[in-house]
């Protein structure tokens, strides 16, 4: 086979890919941190904080990744994530102690950099240029079931072959499946096609004029900072938050299974619809959704189920507008470069949000903690009106 792979190819390989990828990082801790635990004796706060240390170095090298997929396409980029992730992995699995351990999980962190949404966003701009909305939008379909088909593989390998074993299984699925899908799909990304080249300027349809691209970097990359760190904080103490309008873990359990199809439920409706108004729009509804959820949680709405569909379905979206929204507002030929940028900051803060928030929870209490997050929120809608107003969408 010649020719390049088709589009639903291309999304389909790196969706899969997504998954696993999610999977077997992000949401590592929820499965595996209690057998790593009674198998150790490690302190739970730094089994953990692996997630972290992988955020802050995947935070680190973002700039670099979005270079290099700028300059050479993402296949290389795709390929070295799998193989970090396969390193870091075994790394994981055959820890003899904490520093080990944690030092894997920077190894894992690369990984993530280099394999997670922001990175494979910017090699579909670079693939595709200015028509990579959809791809993209695609692809977080994929992303939204990595919780619901990892976690349940992941509780059923600890508990027959145990959680190093599975480290090791992952890690070789990584090498064997992913490698080869995420180089089949990107194997012709290193050239931008020429329907790209035609709109490859900030002067392109819809693109920000050259003079206010400065002050509209800076206000997308707070606004978007700013909504990663609440979603963070929100994802990781969701419970406790429950917990905390009255409900038992039980339901807080049950409550907080609505949270992946929320997501994917809103991003069905992006991508029916999404075509139709400019992508500022998905930020908009993103920011708002999450705004209205915490507030209802705040002033202790009794109809949790709504609160969740509400902020889940604003957090899903935001993701969507994380990768779409830079391509309509600076045009393709930048693209990768700047999405490294923007995913330095929010993965920064999406990596230290957590801890900040049981600190804080520590500190003032889960009220307080739910109020100063509502307010944030609601700060953070005021900036996204202001970005509204110096991008000026025609649609």
């Amino acid at each position: 086979m010649h020719g390049p792979p088709s589009r639903i190819a291309v999304v389909a390989s790196l969706g899969v890919v997504q998954i696993l990828a999610w999977g077997t990082s992000f949401y590592i801790p929820a499965v595996f941190a209690a057998p790593i635990v009674a198998d150790t004796g490690w302190p739970l706060s730094w089994v953990v904080g692996g997630v972290s240390i992988g955020l802050l170095v995947a935070g680190l090298i973002s700039p670099r990744v979005g270079r290099v997929i700028d300059r050479h396409g993402g296949q290389p980029v795709v390929i070295a994530s799998s193989l970090l992730y396969a390193a870091g992995l075994i790394g994981i699995g055959a820890s003899p102690s904490l520093p080990f351990y944690l030092a894997a999980w920077a190894v894992l962190g690369m990984g993530m950099g280099t394999g997670l949404y922001d990175a494979v966003f910017a090699a579909l701009g670079r693939l595709y240029g200015s028509a990579a909305r959809g791809p993209i939008t695609n692809l977080t379909l994929f992303g939204g079931f990595a919780s619901t088909l990892c976690w349940p593989l992941s509780a059923f390998m600890i508990e027959t072959i145990g959680w190093r074993s599975a480290c090791f299984v992952y890690a070789a699925i990584h090498v064997f499946v992913a490698l080869p899908m995420q180089a089949f799909a990107l194997r012709t990304g290193s050239q931008m096609p020429a329907e790209a080249k035609a709109h490859d300027t900030p002067q392109a349809a819809g693109a920000t004029p050259l003079q206010r691209e400065l002050p509209v970097f800076l206000l997308l990359a707070l606004v978007l900072t700013v909504t990663a760190g609440i979603g963070s904080i929100v994802v990781v103490h969701l419970l406790i938050f429950l917990q905390a309008r009255g409900v038992e873990f039980a339901v807080a359990v049950t409550l907080g299974t609505l949270f992946g199809p929320a997501q994917v439920g809103a991003r069905i409706i992006e991508r029916i619809f999404g075509a139709h108004y400019h992508p500022i729009w998905t930020l908009v509804a993103a920011c708002v959704l999450m705004a209205v959820g915490l507030v209802l949680l705040f002033a202790g709405f009794p109809i949790l189920i709504l609160v969740i569909v509400l902020y889940g379905a604003g957090y899903g979206i935001f993701w969507i507008a994380r990768g779409t929204l830079p391509l309509a507002l600076f045009g393709p030929a930048r693209y990768p470069l700047l999405m490294g940028k923007l995913a330095f900051p929010a993965l920064i803060v999406q990596a230290l949000a957590p801890a900040a928030g049981a600190a804080l929870i520590e500190a003032h209490g889960i009220d307080t903690t739910i109020g100063l997050l509502t307010a944030t929120a609601l700060i953070n809608v005021v900036l996204m009106a202001m970005l509204w107003v110096l991008c000026r969408p025609r649609n």
